[in-house]
């Protein structure tokens, strides 16, 4: 075999200059936003450890190092062929442009004095054009949107161009909020470059690398977290016959929750601990230990060796009924769960709706509230009424462009799982409500009026997947209520044949509005205004975009309820829909023309509809009292 010796080294010296190919038999880019989140956790964190505000960036070289294990080379006809390792590097090249903008933006605000410069880990120069460190040709499209910061559409592309994109989309929303700030950001760049370690090993055969890959893959590979704690659980267990029937329940559960996803068991298991134990959380500061949260995220089967009393696993019977009773429950609740986050299930709605928005940390603040003794109907109020809160709660934030990432949210998730813990429902309700009384983002406005609420609400970047969301529910809501069929998972879907998509109904053309508004911006940001929105297949955006609007209305009238509702037929034959009018006593009307004042009408209509829908009285239905 023929090999040169493994080397240690750093992701500077694993990117810088180099070029980086895979076969086309290669299996696809397949990180999923879990993944990235628990990289970005887990960079973050390990600088944590060694990292001081006061330190010059010159300590950086002595910051305790990060392994993040080997990556596999095969060389032949003078290019470097990732035979295993494309995973992470295709994941760290995102990060690595991700802090490329940062930076740029950051140097423009004053916030940072210099940058460090990345773009010779990102790509070379060839002739005046960019060459990328990955050299996949048919990834070069989505990277060089994503470097450009230009508009990219990843609808109807193969898997690992639109995984690509949504994981940049989702490194933009999960970076460290601190980081993001600039405070430390250079140190961690640095950090990043220089102390962040894999090691390469090189061959210069295809057969020798895959040699090599099936290897370290096949042989001895190590027990996952999830087989460690079963082996100290059950070796608590003396009887045989016992041990060998607890074994077969586990294996049983566990190879369900892995038709979900290959680590749902260790996912499942980290939502369980965290939400009925988990005591504590590392401090948001440098420096800081890892505590009951960071440990059960990273090592959870020596968090339960280590708090075995906490549990409540003291002699052989209290191990036995943590196997059979209290794990056999909660993962059968963690997989009903899921499953209502991945398919649209009547009456777990709401936990469909916050899977929709990529919040993760739902699972688990859903299981923090069951007790151990709740029946099946106790369990499936206290999963509603908890799901309604963290949806209320969700879109007021959004709505004033406040982050909802895993890095912005988990310690006020913590917060308040620790407070809503095998509470009885009744003051489970009392809780929630009190917290959304007080919770300072609302429709109005938040933090003293910083922000603008629903109001100003409209489409950028940042809320383009949100607002998304938003229309697809007053949507289907004003369509349920009158009557229909709930077609939410119709209009949030967007890997079909003919998606639905955001719709202007202004087409961008200013002069043609030019007498009502001061700026071409003024008329932008009227234009992009949440009011002035719908969802249309894409084959009617794409067709009726650039016409006026008077133009559209027809074809308007064929399309949902809420985009129907700004023609006069809507309004005629439709019994149902004018008696939910009439009930709710919402300001629908029908417009011939739609000028800035109309536009302002409409803003009132969506917005009371968003308070019907987020009202939090929804809780004590949910709850059944």
């Amino acid at each position: 075999m023929s090999i040169n010796q493994p080397v240690l080294k750093s992701l500077k010296e694993l990117l810088q200059g180099r070029k980086f190919a895979i076969d086309e038999y290669q299996r696809e880019y397949k990180w999923e936003e879990k993944n990235i989140t628990e990289l970005l956790d887990d960079l973050y964190t390990k600088f944590l450890v060694s990292h001081r505000p006061e330190n010059p960036t010159e300590a950086v070289a002595n910051y305790e190092s990060y392994f993040l294990g080997s990556v596999i080379v095969s060389q032949r006809a003078g290019r470097n062929y990732l035979v295993d390792g494309q995973q992470r590097t295709t994941s760290l090249t995102l990060l690595l442009i991700f802090l490329h903008h940062l930076q740029n933006k950051l140097r423009a605000e004053g916030v940072l004095p210099n940058s460090v410069n990345l773009t010779l880990l990102i790509y070379s120069d060839n002739f005046g054009a960019n060459s990328y460190n990955l050299d996949i040709p048919e990834r070069r499209p989505v990277l060089e949107a994503i470097f450009n910061e230009k508009e990219f559409d990843p609808t109807n592309q193969d898997e690992s161009i639109q995984t690509m994109f949504a994981r940049y989309k989702d490194i933009e929303q999960e970076f460290p909020e601190p980081l993001r700030k600039g405070e430390g950001l250079l140190h961690f760049v640095y950090w990043l470059l220089n102390r962040v370690f894999v090691i390469e090993i090189t061959a210069t055969t295809d057969e020798d690398a895959y040699a090599i890959f099936e290897t370290m893959n096949d042989r001895g590979k190590p027990l996952s977290p999830t087989d460690m704690i079963k082996a100290y659980l059950l070796a608590q267990i003396a009887d045989t016959n016992e041990r060998a029937a607890v074994n077969r329940l586990w294996k049983q559960r566990i190879q369900q929750l892995t038709t979900i996803s290959k680590e749902e068991d260790a996912d499942f298991i980290k939502a369980w601990l965290r939400a009925k134990y988990a005591d504590s959380i590392r401090e948001r500061q440098a420096g800081a230990k890892n505590q009951d949260w960071e440990r059960i995220g990273n090592e959870f089967h020596k968090w339960v060796r280590d708090n075995r009393k906490l549990i409540g696993l003291n002699d052989a019977a209290s191990f036995e009924r943590f196997l059979r009773d209290i794990f056999i429950k909660y993962s059968n609740i963690y997989e009903r769960i899921r499953h209502a986050s991945l398919e649209f299930t009547e009456g777990l709605e709401t936990v469909y709706y916050n899977a929709q928005n990529d919040f993760t940390l739902q699972y688990t603040v859903l299981l923090a509230p069951l007790s151990d003794g709740d029946d099946q109907e106790t369990i499936l109020r206290k999963i509603r009424v908890t799901a309604s809160f963290l949806d209320i709660l969700l879109i007021r934030r959004i709505v004033n462009y406040i982050r909802i990432s895993y890095s912005a949210n988990y310690y006020a998730m913590f917060l308040l799982l620790k407070e809503i813990r095998n509470k009885p429902l009744y003051e489970l309700v009392e809780i929630l409500e009190k917290r959304l009384n007080e919770e300072e983002a609302t429709f109005d406005s938040a933090r003293g009026g910083e922000r603008r609420g629903i109001d100003e609400f409209g489409l950028n970047n940042f809320s383009k997947r949100y607002i998304h969301h938003i229309l697809a529910r007053m949507t289907a809501h004003i369509e349920t209520q009158s009557g229909r069929e709930n077609r939410f998972a119709e209009y949030v879907r967007r890997n079909t044949k003919n998606p639905y998509e955001i719709e202007h109904i202004w087409a961008n053309h200013y002069s043609r509005f030019n007498t009502q508004f001061a700026s071409e911006k003024e008329f932008d940001d009227a234009r992009n205004n949440l009011g002035g929105l719908l969802l249309l297949p894409a084959d009617f955006n794409r067709s009726f975009q650039d016409k006026t609007y008077e133009e559209k209305l027809p074809h308007y009238n064929a399309q949902n309820l809420l985009a129907r509702s700004l023609s006069l037929a809507c309004y005629i034959n439709n019994p149902q829909f004018l008696e939910y009018v009439k009930c709710s006593n919402l300001p629908f009307q029908p417009y011939e023309h739609f000028s800035r004042q109309e536009q302002k009408e409409r803003r009132k209509l969506y917005r009371a509809i968003a308070e019907e829908i987020w009202n939090p009285a929804r809780l004590r239905k949910d709850a059944g009292l």
